[in-house]
């Protein structure tokens, strides 16, 4: 259970980062293989992650 909700969680962000900067990140696949090209704001991700361990949104 705790794996998918992380898995979902950095899918989420990763997607919302790409959509929010296409020309500087590109992320394809699944929830069990992604393709990330290009800068990741890890604070953001690294947020999310907690957030989703804590129980946050």
């Amino acid at each position: 259970m705790l794996e998918e909700k992380l898995k979902e969680a950095i899918l989420d962000e990763l997607m919302r980062q790409a959509a929010n900067r296409p020309q500087s990140l590109k992320v394809e696949g699944s929830s069990e293989e992604l393709i990330v090209n290009g800068k990741v704001d890890l604070a953001d991700l690294v947020m999310v992650i907690a957030g989703s361990v804590a129980g946050g949104p």
